[in-house]
């Protein structure tokens, strides 16, 4: 054979490898299509993600954004093929962002798994906070004492419940999963003011940024006594239309106002009494984010 015919079949060859690399390297996808309710915007900051469960490993369908209408920025996501079909579970989670770690975060809040080509998301799920918070429950009172004065007592919120005759625990909530803490808040003249965050409600929570300097009972709970907000004036008078609400918030937070999860919500009534214990509304159903993905 001369040279230029051993050429040939070299080159041929090469060909033929090239190809079947190609054809072997190439892969088929499939859209996911998410239809998404209740979702809030995360700002700048944070994003959402998607991702499969595949033999026991979570594999990302891709980021997207909310806006403030509750607008998914996008809603299809091509996929692998062989492994959407394979995934036994889809689940969103709250992503910093950017986002150097390729693996999930540990703030899950929505997640499913698939029958045929459907899967229905709650939070609910044991893959998302693995609680819907319907069966929450909780009282507090209106008091200040982490202060002396008995006449701003209507500018403190404390969950406990005295009906007894003492202090006991007044709130009825199902532990958290890691990255998600409880928060309390009073709205006050629109204004939403923490009181703290909290993952036992038997114990007080992280924060005591405008009470006195009386210690408070150990429960959850903020006396509204000093350093008040821009546009606020501390002492104030919640039985003046302010809103009591324990929120479910990500860890890290998101936001200095309250998370979309918030299931306790209690309007204070004109005129309240202090001291005097009030049942919360539980408002889970309202405030839940719900949703289907499709393959």
């Amino acid at each position: 054979m001369t040279f230029k015919n051993l050429l040939f079949v070299a080159l041929l060859g090469l060909t033929f490898t090239a190809c079947k690399d190609d054809d072997e390297d190439s892969s088929t996808t499939e859209a996911l299509q998410l239809n998404l309710t209740g979702l809030e915007d995360l700002g700048s900051d944070f994003t959402y993600e998607g991702w499969i469960i595949v033999d026991g490993s979570p594999v990302t369908t891709g980021t997207f954004d909310v806006d403030a209408d509750g607008n998914l920025s996008r809603t299809s996501f091509e996929v692998d093929a062989e492994q959407l079909d394979a995934a036994t579970t889809f689940v969103l989670t709250i992503e910093p962002q950017p986002d150097a770690d390729p693996a999930p975060s540990a703030v899950h809040i929505l997640a499913g798994d698939f029958s045929g080509t459907d899967a229905n998301l709650t939070v609910g799920h044991g893959a998302a906070i693995a609680t819907d918070f319907t069966a929450s429950t909780g009282t507090y009172i209106l008091a200040t004492p982490t202060d002396t004065d008995p006449d701003n007592e209507a500018s403190g919120v404390w969950w406990l419940d005295n009906s007894s005759g003492m202090p006991a625990v007044g709130l009825d909530l199902p532990a958290l999963p890691e990255g998600w803490n409880y928060e309390g808040w009073a709205v006050i003249d629109g204004t939403p003011v923490s009181t703290g965050t909290f993952r036992d409600a038997t114990a007080a929570d992280a924060a005591a940024n405008y009470s006195g300097t009386v210690s408070g009972p150990p429960f959850p709970g903020e006396d509204f006594l000093n350093n008040a907000p821009a546009g606020l004036t501390f002492p104030t008078d919640l039985t003046a239309g302010a809103t009591i609400v324990i929120s479910v918030e990500p860890s890290p937070d998101n936001s200095p106002a309250p998370f979309v999860l918030k299931p306790l919500v209690h309007p204070v009534s004109a005129g309240a009494a202090v001291h005097v214990p009030f049942d919360m509304n539980n408002n889970a159903v309202n405030t839940n984010p719900t949703g289907t993905v499709v393959r």
